[in-house]
């Protein structure tokens, strides 16, 4: 007897043919993980005294720490906003507007530092922009300068806003290089005969056809920035909302103020995402016999100075990877624009370090079995997406989408709030949590990954099978799932990867040595001054990028189709 004819099998085809229960499952394990977390934090903010209670709001705001920090998080919020904007927005224009040699390989190098997560590139910026770092001593040698510049100005601050401006720039580059090619150039064209100049073209045309990416980008920089906890832990900056949070996680039960900024760091993202969305219409229209956007050669000086102003770009964004690996080969480095001395030793040191060689170990088995949970679920979901016809389709869809709006540091305070004495409690054993957190917070990349490749299979083999007596379970692994199975390897790879280096969950939950996974590891080295952070850090990288290559790879150079932003 085959194993598609046995009992069980036969009862796992009436169940997902015939019910909802896969639907109820995956909604009762996102309310338990994802929605009850959030829920008991708003609850605990707002209860004091056995009543409903603005007390600890109105506290919040009495607090000369905790209204700077608020303060200091829009801040950055805004000011990464704009250094991305100045970036990102003549990057777009010159891509899509002119063709030149080397295009392809610039526009890669552009989009390199999405690899890079802030916590690992802080260490690298610091390298550079430390106060007699190879940037002030170049400008002083130079004689451009007399004294050294601040560039990480008020106590880090500004610091963290460089490393979130070439971490994220990326995002909205993209976006905007997207809209740009599904504007038709003839309305272009139009203004042009019609004698405006470029400025009011840009104001009146081309901004308006290219809101849709663009808001969708900027939203997307503005909540990551507002939100990140890696990039001020590694600057030692407190003043910010995230490392409030976090410093409030292990006095919970006598400080309820933790509650209260977890619930204003929501409302914020919260707003600033319906924002996006609700104030997003295109006012683009697509139409019969649109004309492609062909990018036009340019030569000349104007050639060189488009180079010129691209390989700039590309080697300032290129600073934090540069500086950390320096940083993790530099025997000695002190004064000197390079490292007087070199050695690769710190490599040996790690493979022999066992907090370095366990938090790899534990990130690894932590992103399997995050995989495997994502993969499961994911596919399935993507199934009952793009096959299945029910009530609330809509809403479950939402809720699918619900982690990526939903911060890390909100995600793991939640936990440690929700599961504070019963057996998932990560003050005893953290490794639960991080597999459902990491498995959360991905989820949405294998759920997209998953539809797109349903939406690409032919639903007559599917209907064929069926009508030949096969079951569900044998339709799917004999039709179905060879179909996508690039979709399954590239989100896979993406969970996996991403999963290997998630910073906010890694270091709230992880509280015990013997269950630091890499990202906590590497801030325990900063505390001690070890350069070993920075080769765990370019290690780190290395699997990101090659889970991302080998991602693309499997879905033909379409990766970035999975996670289209700007519609």
């Amino acid at each position: 007897m085959k194993w598609f004819d046995t009992p069980i099998v036969r009862a796992f085809n009436r169940m997902f043919r015939h019910s909802n229960f896969f639907i109820i499952l995956v909604i009762c394990l996102l309310t338990a993980f994802l929605v009850w977390p959030v829920l008991y934090i708003i609850a605990q903010a707002f209860w004091s005294d056995g009543g409903f209670s603005w007390v600890y709001v109105t506290l919040l705001f009495e607090s000369e720490v905790l209204r700077e920090s608020l303060g200091n998080s829009l801040w950055l919020a805004i000011l990464t906003t704009i250094g991305c904007c100045v970036i990102s927005i003549p990057l777009a224009f010159l891509f899509a507007r002119y063709e030149f040699k080397g295009k392809m390989a610039l526009q890669g190098l552009l989009i390199v530092p999405l690899i890079l997560p802030p916590f690992v590139g802080a260490l690298g910026l610091q390298v550079w922009l430390r106060k007699y770092g190879p940037i002030n001593l170049t400008l002083m040698g130079l004689g451009i300068i007399d004294e050294p510049i601040d560039f990480l100005g008020g106590g880090g601050f500004l610091g963290i806003v460089w490393v979130q401006v070439l971490h994220l720039y990326p995002i909205l580059f993209l976006n905007l290089l997207a809209s740009l090619f599904h504007i038709d150039p003839t309305l272009e064209e139009a203004g042009v005969s019609l004698g405006a100049s470029r400025f009011r073209l840009f104001r009146t045309v081309m901004m308006p056809l290219v809101r849709p990416g663009f808001v969708a980008g900027a939203g997307i920089v503005f909540i990551w920035a507002l939100t990140d906890l890696g990039a001020p832990l590694m600057f030692n900056y407190p003043f910010l909302l995230p490392v409030q949070i976090y410093n409030m996680i292990n006095d919970l039960n006598a400080n309820p103020m933790g509650y209260v900024l977890v619930v204003v760091l929501l409302a914020l993202t919260a707003t600033f995402f319906l924002a996006t969305r609700l104030g997003n219409r295109s006012v683009a229209m697509t139409h019969k016999g649109q004309v492609r956007r062909v990018p036009k050669p340019v030569h000349g000086l104007k050639k060189w100075t488009i180079l010129g102003f691209i390989i700039f770009t590309c080697g300032f964004a290129l600073m934090p990877h540069v500086g950390v690996f320096l940083n993790s080969i530099a025997e000695k480095w002190s004064m000197t624009i390079l490292p007087a001395e070199v050695t690769f030793g710190v490599y040996q040191e790690l493979l022999l370090d066992p907090l370095a060689m366990n938090a790899i170990k534990i990130s690894l088995v932590l992103s399997v079995f995050s995989t495997v949970i994502d993969i499961f679920f994911g596919v399935g979901i993507g199934y009952v997406l793009t096959r299945k016809t029910f009530k609330g389709r809509v809403l479950f869809d939402v809720l699918m989408m619900m982690p990526l709006a939903l911060p890390g540091i909100i995600l793991a305070f939640g936990y440690v709030a929700t599961f504070s004495g019963s057996w998932l409690d990560p003050r005893y054993n953290p490794l639960p949590l991080l597999v459902i957190a990491y498995a959360v917070r991905r989820l949405p990349y294998m759920v997209r990954s998953a539809v797109a490749g349903f939406e690409q299979s032919p639903v007559v083999l599917e209907e064929a099978s069926y009508s030949l007596g096969a079951g569900m379970i044998r339709t799917y692994t004999k039709i179905l799932f060879p179909l996508i199975i690039a979709n399954v390897v590239a989100g896979g790879l993406l969970c996996f990867a991403y999963a290997m280096l998630e910073v906010s969950n890694s270091i709230v939950l992880a509280m015990k040595e013997s269950f630091y996974p890499i990202a906590k590891a590497i801030y325990m080295f900063i505390s001690l001054g070890n350069n070993m952070a920075s080769a765990m850090g370019v290690v780190g990288t290395v699997v990101l990028a090659f889970a991302l290559w080998g991602a693309n790879k499997a879905l033909g150079g379409r990766l970035g189709r999975l996670f289209k932003l700007g519609v």
